[in-house]
């Protein structure tokens, strides 16, 4: 199924297809696939998303279906199952930082990794300063040594 999204979502949403970009499949796991659509707002995002979620859903035997749940912008993929975004479903305002896998949400870290990583997270993806980030990270560094 993710195979058969993957083409379908392609092969339709396509400068030739007379849609503003080519799509492409950046991250797909069990039950979940990301994509990028190449437009320059949420809002295009969020109406391309519930396009394709339909638009699939169609070749799938029912009851199965896909269903469009967010946006991710900006989004950073780690690896499999580690990323984090700023999470939209609505165009109006972000909701949260929504982070997978990563230091934010593991328990198996110090407290502190957990509170530097969330910092420049929000520095990264809410504030869009690299620079800010890495000063940050210096400092922090600074105080340990």
């Amino acid at each position: 199924m993710l195979e058969m999204t993957r083409t379908l979502v392609t092969e339709k949403f396509s400068i030739l297809n007379g849609y503003p970009a080519d799509a492409h499949v950046l991250y797909g796991d069990t039950d979940s696939v990301m994509i990028s659509f190449g437009v320059k707002t949420i809002e295009e995002t969020i109406n391309l998303g519930k396009e394709g979620a339909d638009y699939v859903s169609t070749f799938f035997a029912s009851p199965i279906s896909l269903c469009f749940e967010k946006v991710y912008s900006p989004f950073l993929l780690m690896a499999k199952k580690r990323y984090a975004g700023l999470l939209w479903t609505n165009a109006d305002k972000h909701e949260k930082i929504d982070c997978k896998g990563i230091e934010t949400v593991r328990r198996d870290n110090c407290p502190l990794v957990k509170e530097v990583v969330n910092n420049v997270l929000k520095k990264i993806l809410v504030e869009r300063s690299y620079e800010e980030a890495i000063n940050y990270c210096k400092s922090i560094i600074s105080d340990l040594l």
